[in-house]
């Protein structure tokens, strides 16, 4: 298993048509190359990891500490560094660069980004509250969460009631997303269905963690291909 993740851009959302001709909606997604900065040993921190740099960065916006670290490592500088807990560092070096190759073998990857803000909303909009009747006494208060409160014991609102908030803004990951197809050239990675936040928003990809044992499209059209080969008797 591929212990690694990529960080990407999201462009937006189109479709791809399958050999079958089965129209699928796809989420493009832009990933960026990765750089080994700096390989962490068991004997330092306790744990094994790598440290991989991230998209470009004018050295001016870069702080001295920050210039004296790309300077010692003698590479350019990175605007995100992510570690990455690995059980072998052995397959990596510093220096080295990591691409889409390494989800060559992968077909469902699990997706980290923050969700599109919405500000401020109501009961109903944010928990999908039924709200209040629409006639018989009630005035104003028709989209209102009711009561909140207890009587005089424990006289207070618990914790984490749902209520009128923020919603949106939070780093959500979804999980088992089918890779429909991916562009090398070009650094693009087509995921079945939609993702988390809106255009131009950081993504993480990782393969997936669960194991999958279901078929990708790709495999289930092959398979129903198959099927009508065979003659009804032997279906039998």
């Amino acid at each position: 298993m591929n212990e690694i993740a990529l960080i990407g851009k999201k462009i937006g959302m189109t479709r791809e048509f399958l050999k079958s001709g089965q129209s699928v909606p796809v989420t493009v997604v832009k990933m960026e190359k990765g750089r080994v900065i700096q390989i962490i040993d068991k004997d330092k921190r306790g744990y094994t990891a790598i440290q991989i740099g991230f998209g470009n960065i004018k050295a001016s916006k870069l702080s001295k500490s920050q210039k004296g670290y790309f300077a010692k490592k003698n590479t350019e500088p990175k605007r995100v560094l992510k570690e990455f807990r690995v059980k072998d560092v052995e397959n990596y070096k510093e220096g080295n660069e990591l691409g889409l190759e390494i989800f060559n073998e992968t077909k469902f990857v699990d997706v980290k980004s923050k969700t599109i803000g919405k500000g401020f909303a109501g009961a109903m909009k944010r928990h999908n509250f039924s709200g209040l009747r629409a006639t018989h006494g009630v005035s104003i208060s028709h989209r209102s969460h009711g009561s909140t409160g207890q009587r005089q014991d424990p006289g207070k609102v618990f914790k984490n009631k749902k209520m009128a908030g923020h919603m949106g803004d939070k780093i959500r990951t979804i999980q088992n997303i089918e890779i429909i197809k991916s562009d090398i050239d070009n650094n693009l990675l087509y995921l079945k269905g939609s993702i988390p936040g809106s255009k131009n928003t950081q993504v993480i990809v990782k393969e997936a963690v669960k194991n999958i044992s279901k078929l990708t499209l790709a495999e289930k059209t092959d398979k129903q291909e198959k099927m009508r080969k065979i003659p009804d008797k032997k279906k039998k």
